[in-house]
């Protein structure tokens, strides 16, 4: 038996929205034998726009049943039956979170009649309930109303049944069948084509936007996690929604994908993602020359389009990393603002500092080259070879001087032991702290997968 649900609601989420009017068809797979129908009071004021769409306003619910007093009613109606809608994850949602809320479980296989048309009924320009009913000759004089709607879901279902020649419902039942959790936007041909593999993927919307960009140990796998769940919020139901496809690329190893991953979401700044879109390095040492000729060190703030001599997140670990230049190299305090005030210098040659003019800016400038020698020597510059996308080549990933410069692929036969013509091979990627954390991360747990450069 199927249950062929429609709901009125007052927006587009179920946790923190209600349902003003629900509608259930009882379908016996050759026509409906029972409805059910209600209006119901969300307890909350219905928003005018849903209002001028559906015709219900607050003064209809304000004496209707609240979902609590007739979730028992509802949740016998669907238990057992197989929950039928025009969109199903988004009144599936609605009502099993209201129904979780009064105390009951709901458990139901689910079918989509947008994704059942789509395949059943091919070649429609669109497959929205009314224009498709109207294409169909499936008349509603209630539309937006739950009572009209589901009637008009219940004929469009019999119609589905009747031209099913393929067995596309009974495959979308069948367990393990990924048709009743995917997006109602997005075909199951999108899920096949995807390997098991490592790789790098791409939500479109409907204009082939980029909307989501992740990463994957298992391509299929992880793609298909993200349509589990009966998550009611806002943003995952219209996440959901957006998606009409799929694209990837292969990575060879994780860590490739991690990084283009972090690289990807820079690059397009898709809508849906969050964690990575504003990790940016936060402060960084400079060097410049001053009007005396002076070479200057100096901690700022990250500036995108200026060369840094070192990177970090915090003042601290900047300041601490200066100290320990100006100590070891006998460097001038003022001259690199940690010293700030006008008191004597505290620097270790005070008494013939550079800040008074008292030592030349070449002799004081070798000390600060050296210092910057050093700091560069400390950076390592290391690859990491790994497995490739085929058994024909190697992933590598380039840090040179402690930052992260690029990846790609290199035949097995290549010899990468020249920084410069391993490069030739390589594409250039922007990079950040995260980049280099995880790489350098990977290298400790990884010894055997690092080659290392003078």
């Amino acid at each position: 038996m199927y249950a062929i649900v429609d709901i009125e609601t007052t927006g587009g989420h179920a946790n923190a929205n209600g349902i003003t009017e629900i509608a259930i068809c009882i379908h016996d797979g050759q026509k409906v034998v029972k409805r059910y129908q209600t209006l119901i009071n969300p307890q909350r004021e219905i928003p005018i726009y849903i209002s001028a769409l559906t015709g219900i306003t607050d003064e209809m619910v304000s004496k209707a049943p609240l979902f609590k007093d007739v979730s028992h009613e509802i949740f016998q109606l669907l238990s057992g039956q197989i929950f039928v809608a025009h969109n199903v994850n988004f009144d599936y949602s609605f009502v099993r979170f209201h129904l979780a809320q009064a105390g009951y479980d709901l458990q139901c296989n689910k079918l989509c009649t947008v994704r059942l048309g789509r395949k059943i009924l091919p070649g429609y320009m669109s497959y929205s309930l009314g224009k498709l009913c109207a294409q169909l000759g499936i008349a509603n004089e209630s539309r937006h109303r739950a009572a009209g709607d589901a009637e008009a879901t219940a004929q469009l279902f019999t119609m589905l049944l009747q031209k099913d020649e393929e067995n596309h419902i009974g495959k979308a039942l069948k367990q393990g069948s990924k048709e009743q959790v995917l997006p109602p936007n997005l075909h199951k041909k999108e899920i096949d084509q995807l390997p098991n593999s490592p790789g790098v993927y791409y939500f479109h919307d409907q204009k082939g936007k980029v909307i989501y960009v992740g990463k994957a140990k298992s391509l299929k796998k992880r793609v298909c996690s993200h349509f589990t769940g009966n998550n009611p919020g806002l943003q995952r139901q219209e996440f959901l929604r957006n998606i009409h496809s799929i694209t990837y690329q292969l990575c060879g190893t994780e860590l490739i994908a991690f990084v283009l991953e972090a690289v990807e979401i820079k690059r397009l700044w898709p809508k849906y993602n969050r964690s990575l879109k504003r990790f940016e390095h936060a402060y960084a040492l400079y060097d410049y020359i001053d009007q005396r000729g002076y070479v200057r060190l100096a901690m700022d703030k990250h500036r995108k389009y200026q060369s840094p001599l070192y990177t970090c997140n915090t003042l601290t670990e900047g300041y601490t990393l200066l100290n320990y230049l100006i100590e070891k190299f006998e460097l001038c305090p003022k001259l690199c603002f940690i010293q700030k005030n006008a008191a004597t210098c505290t620097g270790i040659n005070s008494s013939e500092c550079a800040c008074e003019g008292l030592e030349s800016a070449d002799s004081y400038n070798q000390r600060v080259n050296a210092a910057i020698d050093e700091l560069n020597t400390a950076l390592p510059t290391f690859a990491i070879r790994d497995e490739g996308r085929t058994d024909d080549e190697h992933s590598c990933i380039l840090i040179e001087k402690g930052r992260f410069y690029g990846m790609g692929y290199i035949s097995h036969y290549f010899n990468a032991d020249d920084v410069q013509q391993l490069k030739t091979h390589l594409t250039p990627y922007p990079g950040n702290d995260y980049v280099r954390n995880i790489v350098a991360s990977y290298a400790t747990r990884f010894p055997e997968r690092k080659v290392m450069f003078c």
